[in-house]
């Protein structure tokens, strides 16, 4: 009954170990191919829980292909990484939250996702063309640099928060 490394293949036949892992690496191939002809997106996440079951860590990343990158741009989010000093993967206080950002024909839009926070728990630091985002309430601390593609004023932003999404506008 043990079935751990093991997957199915087309035919419906298990495989195991090493068929499994290029099966599953065959199939991120493709739907990477798919995400590149249709300017889509790919976003996973999960969760680690700790003893009462309580959430003690968040991952996640989303990869964006075809949208006038010339290569998929993989972004990680939540709060888990890998310290850089002792190499170990720890659950960090502060996550990582998932940040869009788009250019439309007035504006800037930076979307971030920041699940129990309000527009009050929000600061905003805005440095040249690198925007950071910081924000706390209660248990959950957010904090995400995020590189613009070109310089923006700090006084003409419109910044709203609504369930948990920040939305920046950046008027041209």
């Amino acid at each position: 009954m043990a079935e751990k490394n093991k997957d199915r293949n087309s035919h419906g036949r298990m495989e195991s170990g090493l068929g499994g892992i290029l099966r599953g690496l065959g199939d991120l191939l493709e739907r990477l191919n798919e995400l590149a002809q249709t300017g889509q997106e790919l976003s996973k996440t999960g969760e680690i829980r700790g003893p009462g079951g309580q959430t003690r860590g968040i991952y996640g990343f989303s990869v964006k292909v075809g949208l006038g990158d010339e290569s998929p741009r993989i972004e990680p989010f939540g709060n888990i990484r890998r310290d850089i000093k002792s190499g170990r993967t720890e659950v960090q206080e502060v996550r990582e939250p998932m940040v869009d950002v788009f250019e439309e024909d007035d504006y800037l839009l930076v979307l971030a996702e920041l699940p129990g926070i309000g527009k009050e728990d929000v600061r905003i630091d805005l440095k040249d063309d690198v925007l950071t985002i910081s924000a706390e309430h209660g248990d959950k601390k957010y904090r995400k640099e995020v590189l613009l593609p070109r310089s923006v004023s700090k006084e003409r932003m419109q910044v709203s928060c609504n369930n948990g999404v920040l939305e920046i506008k950046c008027p041209k």
